[in-house]
Formats: C-alpha cells, sequence, structure tokens
C-alpha cells in the first residue's frame, strides 16, 4: 500500500510545527545569551548605547540562528515521531500495510526544503547582516582603522596612522611564501580624513618590515613639480597576516557569490580553502537535514514502553553534539589541509545519512 497524500501532509506539517517552534526557542535563547554578552563588552565604552548594543544582536542573530539548523531538524524530527507514536497513529499507519520508508518520505522530503531554503533564501540575509554587524563591531567595539578589499579590479588597502590615512590599490597581486608584491601600483595620501595631499604611481610594491618597499615611482603633488624616485619607502602597519585576516570571511558571504569570490581569490595567488570549504559546507546542508531525519527516526519510530522519554532525549541531545564536535575536527582538518577541502566539507553529512540508513535497515528489515 501507499501512503495517502492526507497522511504525508498530516506527518510534514507535524514535522515542519514542531521545526518552527524549537527554531524560535533556539533563537530567542541565542539572542539573549547574544545581547548579555554584547552588553558586557560595550560596557567599558561610553559611547556606544543601548540601541547600538540592540542593532548589533539583531543584526548578528540570523547568522547564529542559521547554525541551529540541523538541531530544530534532528529534535524536530523526534517530536514528530514521538508524537505519532504516543498518539498510536504509527501503529495503525504500519497495521494498515506503510513501511517506514513510507511514513519518512513526507519528512524527508521538508528537511530537505528546509536545507534548501538554508543556503539560497536564509544564507544571504545572514551574510549580509553579519557583514554590518562585523563592520560595527570593528568600530565601536575594536577600534579598528584599517580595511581590505579584493574584487575584480584588484586589490584595495586603506591604512590609518595618527597623521592621516592612505589608500592603496593594485591590479595586480602576487604571495609567495611570506611575501606580497603588488603590481601597477596607486596610493593616495590624505591628511585627515578627508584633505589629499599627494598621489604616488610605482610599477610593483614589496610588502617588508613596517613599510612597502616601492620602485620605479612617481610622486605627484597638487602644489609641486611631479617628481621621479627609483625607490620609495611608505609606512605601514600592515602585515601578510592582517591582510589575509582583513578579506571578507566566508560567513560574510552570500552562497551565490561566493563561487566568484573564490575565484578572484585564487586568481590573486591568495589561499582560498576556507571559503572554498564554506560553499561546499552550504550545499551539502541539504543531505545534512536528512540524514538528521534518519537518526531521529532511529530513537523514536519504534518507540516501545521500555523505552521512556529520557533515553529518547538523551540519545538525541548526544548523537547531536558528537555530530557537531566530529564536524568541527573534519572542519579543521579541512582548514589545514590534511584532506582535501570536499572531502571534509561532505564527510559529516555522508556519514550521518550513512549510520541512520543502516541503523534504520537494522531495526526494520533486520
Amino acid at each position: 500500500m501507499r501512503l495517502s497524500t492526507t497522511m504525508s501532509f498530516y506527518i510534514g506539517r507535524n514535522f515542519f510545527s514542531s521545526f518552527t517552534a524549537l527554531f524560535l526557542a533556539f533563537v530567542m535563547l541565542i539572542f539573549l545569551i547574544d545581547f548579555v554578552e554584547l552588553l558586557r563588552r560595550a560596557a567599558s565604552e561610553p559611547t556606544i548605547t543601548f540601541a547600538m548594543v540592540l542593532e548589533m544582536a539583531l543584526l548578528k542573530l540570523p547568522y547564529m540562528s542559521q547554525q541551529t539548523f540541523p538541531f530544530a531538524v534532528l529534535f524536530g524530527g523526534m517530536v514528530t515521531f514521538w508524537r505519532l507514536t504516543r498518539n498510536h497513529e504509527l501503529v495503525i499507519t504500519r497495521a494498515a500495510g506503510i513501511s517506514a520508508w513510507q511514513i519518512l518520505l513526507p519528512v524527508l522530503t521538508v528537511a530537505f526544503a528546509l536545507g534548501v531554503f538554508k543556503i539560497m533564501v536564509f544564507n544571504p540575509l545572514a551574510s549580509t547582516t553579519l557583514s554590518r554587524f562585523e563592520r560595527l563591531e570593528a568600530v565601536l567595539l575594536k577600534g579598528q582603522k584599517s580595511l581590505l578589499a579584493i574584487s575584480t579590479t584588484g586589490l584595495w588597502l586603506r591604512q590609518a596612522n595618527e597623521s592621516g590615512q592612505s589608500v592603496v590599490h593594485s591590479k595586480h597581486i602576487l604571495q609567495q611564501e611570506n611575501e606580497v608584491e603588488l603590481r601597477d601600483v596607486v596610493v593616495f595620501i590624505y591628511e585627515g580624513s578627508d584633505h589629499f595631499l599627494k598621489r604616488i604611481d610605482a610599477e610593483y610594491a614589496v610588502l617588508e618590515d613596517g613599510f612597502w618597499h616601492m620602485r620605479e615611482v612617481w610622486v605627484y603633488n597638487p602644489e609641486k613639480q611631479s617628481k621621479f624616485e627609483k625607490e620609495y619607502w611608505l609606512e605601514t602597519d600592515m602585515t601578510l597576516n592582517s591582510i589575509q585576516d582583513n578579506f571578507a570571511p566566508p560567513e560574510t558571504m552570500s552562497f551565490w557569490n561566493l563561487p566568484g569570490f573564490i575565484s578572484t581569490l585564487e586568481a590573486a595567488g591568495f589561499s582560498a580553502v576556507r571559503h572554498r570549504l564554506h560553499w561546499h559546507t552550504l550545499l551539502a546542508a541539504p543531505l545534512l537535514m536528512c540524514a538528521m531525519i534518519l537518526i531521529a527516526a532511529t530513537f523514536t519510530l519504534r518507540h516501545t514502553q521500555r523505552r521512556g522519554t529520557v533515553f529518547i532525549v538523551a540519545g538525541g541531545v548526544l548523537t547531536g553534539f558528537v555530530l557537531y564536535f566530529f564536524s568541527d575536527v573534519v572542519f579543521a582538518l579541512g582548514l589545514s589541509d590534511s584532506i582535501p577541502v570536499t572531502m571534509a566539507a561532505w564527510t559529516p553529512s555522508g556519514v550521518a545519512t550513512l549510520l541512520g540508513l543502516a541503523m534504520l535497515l537494522h531495526l526494520e528489515d533486520g
């Protein structure tokens, strides 16, 4: 026999309701914790108001919330199957000749759709708000004054000191081990924040300890005659690590924009392992959601009197945390190039899916 459309919608609607309730509960808990932490950090900054802290907490909330998707799916599936079992609805359905796989199909479909929604809709929103949060955090809480961006037009770097600030632009970037070399360099130097002083054009510049070492340089000053110099040293507090750290983190980039940014980084000679790993992890999200449903079913689909609620909850929580730490370990291995990026991104989802399938096959088909 086949599961009726009405029953499929009923099971799918029950799961979606459970997921929504748990997801909102997680979101509220995360917001309260993060808001209190931001208040603590802002306590030493008298210029930061309560409204600013509230805005920062709200901007960070979507990114933090999307991290709870797998757990909300896992516990939502457990609640759904436990409720259907407790009300003997699954017993009657199974007695009518419906297999467990047919019962799981509507829940798996909803979970897969939630995974697609996460990467295509929720992730772009979360990345946009997180990017704005990090800009506010850098200015209000960290006091950072340097900013770097890389795009199809090249590298843009702004650095500031007590006398003013300068903007460095380069069309070609080359990184070899610990050395950064810029080609076709243009530097705009300002006094203060908006008073233009001079422009410097150089064929190339090498980042050395505390300064940019430029060669074949033309210095243009609005009030003086242009001057050519074979070498020129521009003071800077930038290092290779600070340049790489100031690249847009993958979490602040939309799923749709990541492939283009990865290509730009690699064309510029910089490592894009972290960005590529994040992109593949997003792609694996729908499979991870389905894996959570399979794991939830192993704990609650065949619930009997000998298995109490405590066992179900404890088993689900333990499984969720084991998978979470396992994902972190594999992610770290991928980030360090110990294993391929694709393997690091897909292994947690793949292993969880295979374990769930194996346990269900053992329980249902012996």
